[in-house]
């Protein structure tokens, strides 16, 4: 009779242990998941003025390219890119754009490169490849000098990623791809005093009329 007072009395202990601890039979609740981030994106609309228009949208890199990003991100939230004209057109290679506002004209003068913000270091390496439809930035010889200037790879351009030290992908057309393919149909000039042939100037130029950060 003792030991089954005892046991009964332990009994009555653990379950008043358990209730206190939230026991009983209950369960703590299911963690609550982050919040999906889901990566930036700037939607760029083009115009050659001459009843082609449309759109394309980049969706950007930042946990890959955080510094390449963000400073494309600074151009477009102010404006820089509005005005801009897609200066070359290199056949199944890359379209760059990003430097010279227009009008451009073979027949005259280079203008000008609009004023950029500080050259920013190069983000080669990540894990990001210039293949097709990805986005990256146009440099000189020097590394680190990239600024406002970016190119769309028309094909797959692998080589690029180490070649003179490789050019930094930042992003890819997930939209609209349709649309640059029909641009780049269109009358495309030779410009010595820019570029070499096979390079030429789309005329009537592609003006980018607007470039905003859409998410």
């Amino acid at each position: 009779m003792k030991n089954w007072t005892q046991r009964l009395l332990a009994a009555l202990a653990t379950t008043l242990l358990l209730a206190g601890c939230g026991g009983g039979g209950g369960s703590d609740p299911a963690p609550v998941p982050p919040p999906v981030v889901l990566p930036p994106q700037v939607t760029m609309t083009v115009s050659n003025g001459a009843g082609l228009t449309g759109s394309f949208v980049i969706t950007l890199s930042p946990t890959l390219a955080p510094a390449t990003t963000a400073n494309f991100l600074a151009y477009v939230n102010s404006g820089f890119y509005n005005g801009t004209v897609f200066h070359r057109h290199s056949p199944n290679f890359v379209l760059q754009g990003g430097g010279f506002a227009g009008p451009m004209n073979p027949s005259q003068p280079v203008p000008a490169l609009k004023v950029t913000n500080p050259p920013i270091a190069l983000e080669v390496g990540r894990g990001l490849s210039n293949v097709r439809w990805t986005v990256a930035m146009a440099r000189t010889d020097a590394l680190n000098s990239a600024t406002s200037q970016f190119f769309i790879n028309l094909v797959d351009n692998v080589f690029l990623d180490t070649s003179a030290g490789g050019y930094a992908v930042f992003g890819n057309v997930s939209a609209g791809t349709d649309f640059i393919t029909t641009a780049l149909t269109g009358t495309c000039v030779a410009y010595p005093a820019l570029q070499r042939l096979p390079d030429c100037l789309p005329v009537p130029n592609l003006t980018v009329t607007s470039a905003v950060q859409t998410r």
